[in-house]
Parts: structure tokens; sequence; C-alpha cells
């Protein structure tokens, strides 16, 4: 009788336990929506990073979207951030082509309550919360540094860039300043091939065919991912393979192939995956007040976050190509 009894007080705390537990209210909810918005949703890179922002809202159990147009257009991604923003998300990463063009709309939407976070490339002047991504200065500083190695130091130089978009214009300082230590190396061409390695293609395939010696390139050096493809297409159909050292940016399928094959000597590696990633983990903290430094962030006098997170970059070529290739996963967009 009195083991009937305990058994039955038992299951009464159970369920009590699991009704208290019930009525607890989950820190996300089933409608929390995350966007990413980036300038050319078509490359391998925002592949990538598309990954792992699904894979942080898988985990978070919440809502994540991917925005922007198919190829480079500052003005369409500029839309597709405002349509972003019409949506009403708990949080944005964004990629901003262009700093000045997207001040305004990253600060009306700060004003509305939705945290936004710059990812890869930064609008630094405007009332963003914190920059993730890399320290696009030391990148290009690493770049001309590859480079200079590879010219011995002497050579003029093609740089394959896209003018006005800020994380571009820091790795295009860095690799000017790493050539002031070799005065024998100037920079006698720049290209703009808006994202497209058909650009960067015909660009380089024109110099290439020029019949003014001058025009001869001695070494190829790319602060975006789309020119180190286009310029090692241009290279190799003319027979040109390892016979003027491309840098590259970015670890895209195609650039790395390109080393494979000796066209492109070296490429600088990026995290986007991890930028998105803990991008979105940044902005679900902001959304929750999860940092309890101050009261809320939308109030507070400085943001409880870091003003920056650095993601870092690697250098890969032939000698470390196949332990990098080994060790990469093929991430989905969807977890």
């Amino acid at each position: 009788m009195k083991v009937g009894i305990a058994k039955i007080v038992k299951v009464g705390l159970l369920l009590m336990v699991a009704l208290l537990s019930s009525c607890q209210k989950p820190l996300h909810d089933e409608n929390e929506l995350y966007i990413l918005v980036a300038a050319n949703i078509s490359l391998p890179y925002w592949h990538e990073a598309q990954a792992g922002f699904a894979a942080a809202a898988h985990g978070l159990g919440v809502k994540a979207d991917f925005a922007g147009p198919e190829s480079y257009s500052p003005d369409d991604e500029l839309s597709a951030f405002q349509k972003a923003v019409a949506r009403h998300p708990s949080g944005i990463l964004i990629s901003p082509a262009q700093p000045d063009k997207f001040k305004d709309a990253i600060d009306a939407a700060i004003k509305d309550g939705i945290p936004v976070i710059c990812v890869d490339s930064d609008s630094p002047a405007s009332g963003r919360i914190l920059f993730v991504g890399t320290d696009n200065y030391q990148a290009g500083l690493e770049s001309g540094k590859r480079m200079a190695q590879l010219l011995h130091g002497k050579g003029n130089v093609v740089l394959i860039t896209i003018p006005g978009q800020l994380n571009l214009d820091e790795r295009a300082r860095g690799v000017t300043e790493s050539f002031q230590k070799f005065p024998q190396i100037k920079i006698f061409k720049t290209f703009d091939d808006k994202g497209d390695p058909r650009s960067a293609n015909d660009q380089i395939s024109a110099l290439l065919e020029s019949k003014n010696p001058k025009d001869k390139p001695d070494g190829i050096v790319c602060v975006e991912a789309s020119g180190g493809p286009g310029a090692a297409e241009a290279l190799h159909r003319i027979n040109l393979d390892g016979k003027i050292p491309i840098v590259a940016m970015d670890d895209n399928p195609e650039t790395l192939d390109w080393i494979k094959r000796g066209v492109i000597s070296a490429t600088i590696g990026q995290k986007p995956y991890t930028m998105s990633f803990y991008g979105l983990k940044l902005l679900d903290d902001l959304h929750h007040n999860a940092v309890h430094e101050f009261k809320d962030w939308q109030t507070s006098p400085v943001s409880p976050l870091p003003a920056r997170v650095d993601t870092g970059t690697t250098v890969i070529d032939a000698s470390n190509l196949a332990a990098y290739q080994a060790a990469m996963v093929a991430h989905p967009t969807e977890p």
C-alpha cells in the first residue's frame, strides 16, 4: 500500500516538473528570422558564407534567409537590404558593396530596432553594431609580400580589383604599401573586373596581346575572388602557364584548381563560413540581450559586443594545397 502511494507521489512530482518546464518561455521563438545580404550571391565565396549562416541558424533553432543580386550590383544589393529591413527580421548581416551607399539604410534599420552587423566588407561610418571578417589591409600586405618574393623584388604588376568597395580598397592599400619596400616593383595597370572572371580574362588577354612591350606584365595580383580564375584562363589560353605569377584571393574551387595546374602561384584564403556563422550568433546575442553589461543594446552608450572580429586568413599554394583540400568540408547550403 505504501509502495503504491510512493509511486503515485513520484509520478505526480514528475508531472509537476514537466508542467513547470513547459510553462517556461523558450529563448528562441520559432518565427525568429535572420537575413544575410551579399553583393553577388552567385559566387562560391557566398555559397560558403550561406552554409555557415544556415548552420548557425540550425543550431539555434531560428530561421535564416539569404538575399542579394546574382551579379555584382551595389544598387541591387541596396534594394535587397531595404527589402530585408521591411520584413522586420531579428537581425541582418550585410556585406555592403560601397560603404557610403549603405550608411543611411543601415542607420534606418538600427533606428527601427533591427540589429545590423557588417560582414566581409564594412560601412564604418554607419551605425552598424560591429564588423566581422578579414583584416583586409593585412591581407593586402600578405598578397604584396608574396608577389615580391615571386618577382625577386623587381617587375611591373597588374592589380585586379573593384574600386570603391571598402574591403578591396583596403587590400589594394596593403598591396601598394608592401611594394614600398621594393622600389623596383610598381603597379603599372589597375583593372576593374566588376566581380566577373570574364572581364578579368578579357582585360588581361588584351594586355598580353598588345604589341607594345611596355604592356607586358611581370605579375598579377588579384584582391577579389573573380580576378584570379579570369587571369589564369587568359594565361593558359596562350600557353603562359606558370610564366607570369598570379597571387589570387579566396579559396573557391576554380582558384584551387588553377594552383594545382601551376597557373596561379598562391591565393589568400579567407573564412566566409566562419564570418557568417559567428555573425549570426552575435546578432542572436544582441536580439536576446545576452551580454548584460547594459540593459539593452539599443540604449547602451557603446555596443556590448566586440567592435571588430578578425576571422583571419591563410596563404594557399602548391606546398599546402593537398592538405588544405583534404581538410575542407563540402558544405551544403542547408544543414
